[in-house]
């Protein structure tokens, strides 16, 4: 049926385009285009990367058939139930990639470029030989990567320069996905409770346990604090305030990692957290009052000191 194949486009997972919404932020702060271009052009690619994204998720969805038949809730996917038809997924897949990158076309080179890119890391993320979700740890780093590229995504749109955001933002992005993965993966790993059902379910949990993937997920939370860090202290002091604020909410993420059926094994269901969706308007409201409060008295923490 129709629905069927709406249904694996997985427009309620369009929401993980908010991630471009920094991109769009720092392109129109630190590159001053024209602001009702850029808001127009943010519209273009909000769209052109939500089918691009449908793209992928239709692909992962009928590749994943005989993986999630092994899963307690997803063996009712229209794919994985047998639903569904091959030509069909991909005369879907097609059209769907021919719309996003046409609207993509629209924008920019690098626009373009970076769109190809997502493309290209569904390809590797789902299709053999390279199905790099079966590998471990590159699992999720492969998968996470889609983050900084939609934060490139928002940033490309709205800059008439082919030029690239701070490399210490892009880490961030990249680190900080990589953090969000590890603990959808602990989730998983936790609600299915049987190893031998979880590796049938994804070929990485053969070589995963709740140890390694707690031990991963705060790697992966370190290096993004790191980065970020780097990239508060050198491009505004005042953002200096608001790192407390980013530790609390990786900690308060693996709290609710940590829950039985956990939300964050399916992202979208997120907004059941209120009051952790509360906790983060209020970080982006400190975050946007951070760029225009002056406070020169916390250079001297990075004042260089005469001994």
């Amino acid at each position: 049926m129709l629905k069927d194949y709406v249904r694996i486009a997985r427009i309620d997972h369009w929401f993980k385009n908010i991630f471009m919404l920094p991109g769009v932020g720092l392109g129109i702060l630190m590159t001053d285009p024209v602001l009702g271009n850029a808001l127009w052009n943010a519209s273009i690619a909000l769209l052109s990367t939500s089918l691009i994204a449908s793209a992928n998720y239709v692909i992962n969805e009928w590749l994943d058939a005989e993986f999630d038949r092994h899963h307690p809730v997803k063996q009712v996917r229209p794919s994985a139930s047998g639903k569904i038809e091959a030509k069909y997924v991909y005369l879907e897949y097609a059209f769907l990639v021919i719309a996003g990158l046409g609207l993509a076309f629209l924008l920019s080179s690098l626009f373009l470029a970076l769109s190809i890119f997502l493309l290209v890391m569904g390809i590797l993320y789902n299709v053999r030989p390279f199905r790099t979700k079966d590998r471990v740890y590159l699992d999720v780093i492969s998968e996470s990567i889609n983050n900084p590229i939609r934060l490139l995504l928002g940033w490309s749109a709205v800059t008439t320069y082919v030029v690239l955001p701070p490399s210490s933002i892009i880490l961030t992005y990249w680190m900080g996905g990589a953090f969000l993965m590890a603990v959808k993966r602990y989730a998983e790993y936790r609600f299915i409770d049987d190893p031998k059902k979880a590796a049938l379910y994804r070929r990485s949990f053969k070589y995963y346990n709740e140890q390694r993937l707690l031990l991963s997920a705060l790697f992966y939370a370190l290096s993004s604090s790191f980065f970020l860090g780097i990239f508060l202290v050198k491009y505004r002091i005042e953002f200096l305030l608001s790192f407390p604020l980013f530790a609390l909410l990786f900690v308060w993420y693996l709290a609710i990692g940590m829950k039985p059926h956990s939300p964050t094994q399916n992202p979208e269901k997120l907004y059941r957290e209120t009051g952790f969706i509360a906790y983060l308007i209020f970080l982006c409201i400190v975050v946007a009052g951070l760029f225009v409060v002056d406070l020169p008295w916390l250079e001297i923490f990075v004042e260089k000191q005469e001994f």
